[in-house]
């Protein structure tokens, strides 16, 4: 029992600081183009200078 009284507030601070982390990284525009760089490998780096 005592094992909890450690263990949920724990668990909820790792949860909070991931919701966090997530939230920072919708705000930064870290999901904004998510097919650019999936294409961006396909572009041979000769074709990029044009």
């Amino acid at each position: 029992m005592t094992t909890l009284v450690y263990l949920i507030p724990v668990a909820l601070f790792l949860g909070a600081l991931g919701l966090s982390g997530f939230l920072w990284a919708l705000r930064s525009g870290q999901y904004e183009d998510l097919d650019g760089a999936a294409e961006r490998i396909l572009i041979e780096p000769d074709a990029r200078d044009n």
